[in-house]
């Protein structure tokens, strides 16, 4: 497998627990809101710290580029956390209108951050890491990613 199709099934995987923690707060039902909502924050972590610990270092040792691509991936990561800290501030205030105001920004800036990665960062990896696949794809797995 590919860090291309591994990486865009994790985006994929997040992608519907961000769903279903949108729709447990549109509903307010508050107890499931709590709760997918920190399986959708778990599951960004692990797949960000992923990318930040293992892949990115390996493709800036591989390329030689530090200031590139990976630069501009962790300061959109430093924004969504910001989003996912503001979701989870209105979740313990049960408002519902301001969980879903930085949802619905977090839901454009995941929009343009994963197609970035699947299209231009991703296939690079590919190429790059080729040589490392073997031994980056299980530390992949064992993250959880």
């Amino acid at each position: 497998m590919t860090f291309s199709h591994h990486m865009a099934d994790n985006h994929h995987h997040c992608d519907e627990l961000f769903a279903s923690a949108e729709q447990a707060v549109d509903s307010k039902q508050w107890p499931q809101a709590s709760e997918a909502h920190q399986g959708f924050i778990d599951a960004m972590e692990r797949h960000l710290k992923a990318e930040e610990e293992l892949l990115f270092p390996a493709f800036e040792e591989a390329s030689g580029m530090s200031e590139g691509p990976t630069s501009v991936m962790r300061h959109e990561h430093v924004q969504m956390r910001a989003l996912f800290a503001q979701m989870s501030e209105a979740l313990a205030a049960q408002s519902s209108d301001d969980y879903l105001g930085a949802s619905e920004t977090l839901l454009i800036m995941m929009q343009q951050h994963n197609a970035k990665e699947e299209q231009i960062l991703y296939p690079m990896f590919d190429q790059m890491l080729a040589p490392q696949t073997d031994s980056l794809m299980p530390q992949l797995e064992a993250r959880g990613v």
